[in-house]
């Protein structure tokens, strides 16, 4: 049996290379490529077969100015109120695409849940926990990769919390 490389399978070479030092190059093989981006939670869910909640997105935040990974299922939206109160921050903003590039080292859009270029405080929101699998971006908005929301909130460093949107 062959084994796939994570950048042969389409992964961005940031991301292939965290696999390697995370010691999960076999993810590789699961790794699949589109031939249209999927930008979006539902473009995602829509490639890949499964319900919009199994997708998890990454989303960068500015918190007091600083950014914060927060990893939220593709149903619902971030609180930032409840994320400013998790902190203890003042101020909790979306964080531009050129401070989220800067910070992780990949487009919005693509950005996976670990393997970025900087180290960032992370919140997983505790709804993931709700699949058995959870699929992610694999740094580039044409690739995914699977996986337990347990292991994927550990190898990302996450603190899990429950800061998703309330609907009345």
């Amino acid at each position: 049996m062959t084994t796939i490389d994570a950048e042969e399978s389409g992964a961005h070479p940031r991301f292939a290379e965290a696999l390697r030092e995370l010691g999960l190059g076999e993810l590789a093989a699961r790794i699949r490529r589109f031939p249209e981006a999927t930008r979006t939670a539902a473009e995602a869910a829509a490639a890949i077969g499964c319900e919009l909640s199994q997708i998890c997105k990454s989303l960068i935040f500015a918190v007091d100015g600083v950014p914060v990974l927060v990893l939220m299922d593709g149903a619902s939206r971030v609180d930032v109120e409840l994320v400013r109160r998790e902190l203890g921050a003042e101020k909790v903003t979306r964080a531009k695409a050129d401070v989220v590039r800067e910070t992780t080292g990949y487009a919005i859009g693509g950005v996976p849940p670990f393997g970025h270029r900087t180290k960032t405080r992370v919140l997983a929101d505790c709804s993931l926990l709700d699949h058995d699998v959870v699929w992610a971006a694999a740094g580039t908005p044409y690739t995914v990769f699977p996986m337990d929301p347990k292991t994927l909130v550990a190898h990302a460093g996450g603190t899990l919390v429950d800061v998703r949107e309330r609907t009345q």
